[in-house]
């Protein structure tokens, strides 16, 4: 070792090295070679240690870096190294993997068909994510980001998908945040969190969300559901125009390298849904980056737009109205569209988008011009309770039979007569009412996915029942 500058050493005596190399210096602390000349490699330092100086040995070993993957990961709080955070003892697992590993072919992919149940109204209706795909979640800060991954995460209890949640640079009262609440709500028992904090070394905040990737594909390809959320890569690319910087490496548009785009591109080219004859396993990204006074056209931002599925935006106009989750779907969009809808709710949410988006114009002209005609005033309040009723607190995910029954209440014109104080009421207390009346219907619907003659006939019935009911805010008839 002949040199020493933060995360990075200079290393001479390699005759040959490649990219991604393990390294491994004095005490067992790993490095990873991250670039090489014709005289020296440089080694990125995984962990930090005060006792290197120049002139120490260093031995490498002829794999790419990999970490141990295994079903014993559930539940468990890991760095991107595969080391326990969460002091529950060893990770018993004889399983490793490359983090480097090339993305499945074309030709081992099938299309993306089957949904996602969010249980966040909002995206199960008008910007549905199927199994395999990768939907981008941007915005200020402070607007509900983390909270629609983690809202997703708590959705899929009992549902047979896998999440993981790579945390990236972000502070630690972040991350006990996240802890508290998937523990809270019985989350984590089918959950993985791997956490680069900001106070972890550079380089396993570089590592983290390849780290994420390759926990994922060990579940992937054995026919398993698996859902990864980063959280976030805009400081996953501060951490890297950081690392680049140190490596002398040419700066280009807003200092970032020039290779920053193949970065995330060949990490986000990972998720896939796999054919039957390869497992039939998928792994979908929900990537997070964070914008500054909402310019989405910056730099990042644009590169993960034009990577993904899809992005959903988080508006802070919506967020300080009280709209919540604060979802812009003037700018937000799925690129898979309806095909991992089900057949109900295909039916009902057709419109909606539409819907709202004209109540949002109207709204606007409303402001300006006093007074209107009746069938304007009609429309208007109509938009309100659409507001009302597609808005959600957080923590508390809908299921698709849920929505289906509330989504088939506004289309039959049932709210328009109610308040949107009424509304809210309604929002908040129509599971529970219908859980505890007619369950047997949620059951035909998670059977069925459709709606058939019969199911429409239970449905219209629900409806003179609800009708006649007054709704209070514990959901008792008065």
């Amino acid at each position: 070792m002949t040199e020493i500058k933060q995360a990075i050493c200079k290393v001479s005596g390699l005759s040959t090295c490649l990219n991604g190399q393990q390294i491994y210096f004095p005490g067992e602390a790993p490095g990873m070679v991250i670039g090489f000349s014709e005289h020296d490699a440089s080694v990125l330092l995984l962990k930090a240690n005060q006792s290197l100086r120049a002139g120490a040995p260093v031995y490498g070993l002829r794999e790419v870096f990999d970490i141990p993957v295994g079903d014993a990961f559930l539940g468990r709080i890991v760095n991107p190294l595969g080391e326990p955070l969460d002091g529950k003892g060893p990770i018993k697992t004889t399983t490793r993997r490359s983090i480097f590993c090339d993305a499945p072919s074309v030709l081992d992919r099938r299309p993306v068909v089957d949904p996602i149940e969010t249980g966040v109204k909002i995206l199960d209706n008008m910007i549905p994510i199927g199994r395999g795909q990768r939907q981008l979640i941007l915005g200020d800060r402070m607007t509900g980001k983390t909270t629609i991954l983690t809202d997703t995460i708590l959705g899929q209890k009992g549902r047979g998908l896998i999440c993981i949640y790579c945390l990236i640079g972000k502070s630690e009262s972040a991350l006990n945040k996240v802890l508290q609440l998937l523990e809270e709500q019985g989350a984590l028992k089918y959950s993985i969190v791997v956490a680069a904090t900001a106070a972890m070394p550079a380089g396993q905040q570089y590592l983290a969300p390849y780290s994420a990737c390759s926990i994922g594909e060990h579940f992937m390809n054995k026919g398993e559901h698996v859902l990864v959320g980063f959280d976030d890569f805009t400081r996953h690319s501060w951490i890297y125009r950081q690392i680049s910087l140190l490596l002398e490496r040419s700066p280009g548009r807003e200092a970032y390298p020039g290779d920053i785009f193949y970065l995330h591109s060949q990490m986000i080219e990972r998720a896939a849904n796999l054919l039957e004859e390869k497992g039939g396993g998928s792994m979908t990204f929900l990537p997070i980056i964070e914008t500054l006074q909402g310019d989405v056209t910056a730099y990042i931002p644009t590169n993960l737009i034009s990577m993904t599925d899809g992005q959903v935006y988080l508006s802070t106009t919506l967020f300080s109205e009280g709209f919540k989750p604060a979802i812009d779907l003037g700018l937000s969009i799925s690129r898979i569209g309806s095909k991992v809808q089900w057949p109900a709710i295909k039916k009902l949410s057709g419109m909606l988008r539409l819907e709202y988006l004209q109540y949002r114009e109207l709204e606007k002209l409303a402001r300006v011009k006093s007074g209107g005609a009746e069938d304007v005033e009609a429309k208007l309040k109509r938009g309100r309770i659409l507001t009302e009723i597609i808005k959600q607190d957080k923590n508390r995910p809908v299921s698709f039979e849920e929505q289906v029954i509330l989504f088939y209440f506004f289309k039959q014109g049932t709210l328009d007569s109610i308040t949107v104080e009424q509304a809210r009421i309604f929002r908040n207390q129509l599971g529970r009412w219908v859980k505890e009346t007619r369950p047997e219907l949620l059951e035909r619907l998670a059977k069925e996915k459709t709606l058939t003659p019969e199911i429409e006939k239970e449905l219209d019935l629900l409806v003179q029942i609800a009708t006649n009911q007054k709704w209070t805010e514990r959901g008792e008839e008065d």
